[in-house]
């Protein structure tokens, strides 16, 4: 399954939130008035002890009858709404490794890119409670004054590292929450609370009102309680879903002993490849941003890049010079590689040795693997299941270490025997050399996606990473990359890759590339 990690090229998914009190505030104070927030809701010691939370209601249908809300919580980070309107209901979930909704028509499916960056946002969010800011490493922003449903209120905004913004406004005679907005599952949503009671030692809302896109929803809560039992088969993937999994080793040994061949298509491509990266601050506040495009074609499995513009300007003719010696240089260097691991991978298995590369059966030993399920994927029938860590398996090597950390979501072509999207994150620290070089910190994220071009073999189109790393104990680093590969067209990559001097690798002019 070498679908690689961009983990060198990845930098973290957080959440740092703030609320707002009192006649007159400054962005400044936002720490100490999530502080009377948190007073007014029970106290930290009290939030703190909060494992879940049920809200469940009715509201008034317009056929007469009544609809019904249900909502959970539970820690760390899982999320369930349903509403009932009709005959099916209409839910959206995060289970702690991927997110999941079933709309009107009872279809479920498994949600990708920013809807489900969202609903993992949101998961994060609500299990919060608003404890330990820096931690969360969302940046607070005080906006002013706002009336809600003729209440004064003070409003501040809410930002994540990868730019997910959400609208809280507070009471600024209770300090509880009023009203809260943000995207969530590609719409507008908005939320108004009021009828707070205490519900052991934690003031509850027994009243809301949801407005999700056009539609309105008026609901009495008749059950508001923390710590209730809930059990983790409600955030799973429908089991009336789900299918049953196929033998995942020789599934994902067929993987493997088919990359040679995947390689070997992937050499009839080139395209161009464009990387959005951005620095941030400690506060959420973006320090740098860099654009780079490059023009690639594949060999031996990786991509070989040129660069050709940098913030949209292209290189000049003296800077394109270089840039294509060094990457024939690194084409001379990829091809002595290869050689090499031929030459040893031959010889071990002459000698009876295993490769010493991490194979599919770490992932087996390191992962569970759970919730399968069926789905259509950019127009192909792909198998898709989570994956987290296996609590019985003890790593001992640093690339043991890494996989068990990892959770997520994973879709494969069984036909084309290749993994089409990824994924995954930290589910807590990496530490390499205990700390003291670096710290990849939990909730580091990143996704890999890829297309299925001209039936016949999976190429990337998009890769997404939210990474937070703390090098020798000091410099914390947080940046955002986004990646976008497109023109695909046909390449033969045996024109550049044995030539030993060549004076250009740029691929040639786009193509049709059905010819």
């Amino acid at each position: 399954m070498r679908m690689r990690l961009p983990l060198v090229r990845v930098l973290p998914v957080a959440l740092l939130f703030g609320t707002l009190q009192g006649a007159v505030v400054s962005a400044q104070d936002a720490d100490k008035i999530i502080g009377q927030y948190l007073k007014a809701e029970g106290g930290r010691k009290a939030l703190s002890k909060v494992q879940t939370l049920t809200l469940q209601g009715t509201f008034p249908n317009a056929d007469g009858a009544p609809g019904t809300f249900t909502f959970y919580l539970k820690s760390p980070n899982r999320y369930y709404c349903e509403i009932v309107s009709g005959t099916q209901p209409l839910i959206e979930a995060y289970n702690g490794k991927s997110a999941w909704q079933q709309d009107a028509s009872g279809a479920v499916a498994t949600l990708l890119g920013k809807d489900s960056t969202e609903l993992e946002a949101a998961s994060q969010y609500y299990n919060s409670r608003l404890l330990d800011l820096k931690k969360a490493k969302i940046a607070a922003a005080y906006i002013g004054r706002a009336e809600v449903h003729g209440k004064d209120t003070l409003q501040v905004e809410l930002t994540s590292v990868n730019g997910l913004k959400r609208e809280l406004f507070f009471d600024a005679q209770s300090h509880l929450l009023a009203k809260e907005s943000a995207q969530l599952n590609g719409q507008s949503q908005e939320t108004f609370y009021s009828d707070y009671r205490p519900e052991n030692g934690i003031t509850l809302p027994h009243a809301m009102e949801l407005h999700r896109g056009p539609t309105q929803y008026q609901i009495t809560l008749s059950r508001a309680i923390t710590n209730a039992p809930v059990g983790e088969r409600v955030f799973d993937f429908p089991r009336k879903s789900q299918v049953q999994l196929p033998d995942l080793k020789a599934l994902f040994e067929e993987i493997d002993q088919n990359q040679k061949a995947i390689d070997k298509l992937k050499e009839n491509y080139a395209g161009t490849r464009v990387e959005d990266e951005t620095e941030f601050e400690n506060d959420g506040r973006v320090k740098k941003h860099e654009r780079k495009e490059f023009t690639f074609f594949f060999l031996n499995g990786d991509e070989m890049s040129t660069l050709v513009k940098k913030d949209d300007k292209p290189l000049s003719a003296e800077e394109q010079k270089k840039e294509n010696e060094e990457t024939q240089s690194r084409i001379r260097a990829a091809q002595k590689r290869e050689a090499k691991k031929e030459s040893k991978d031959e010889k071990d298995k002459e000698q009876g040795k295993d490769s010493d590369e991490p194979g599919i059966e770490l992932f087996l030993r390191a992962s569970q693997f759970v919730n399968p399920r069926r789905e259509r994927f950019r127009g192909q029938d792909v198998l898709v299941f989570d994956f987290e860590p296996n609590p019985d398996f003890k790593a001992h090597k640093l690339e043991e270490k890494v996989v068990q950390k990892l959770a997520g979501v994973v879709w494969i072509d069984e036909k084309a025997h290749d993994v089409v999207r990824l994924e995954a994150y930290f589910v807590g620290d990496m530490k390499f050399a205990g700390g003291l070089v670096a710290n990849l910190q939990k909730g580091t994220s990143f996704v890999l996606e890829q297309e299925f071009v001209n039936n016949e073999v999976w190429l990337p189109t998009y890769e997404e990473a939210h990474v937070g790393v703390r090098v020798l104990l000091v410099k914390g680093i947080k940046v955002n990359q986004v990646v976008r590969y497109s023109d695909y067209r046909r390449f033969n990559v045996e024109t550049v890759s044995k030539i030993d001097k060549p004076k250009d690798v740029t691929p040639p002019a786009p193509s049709n590339p059905k010819e």
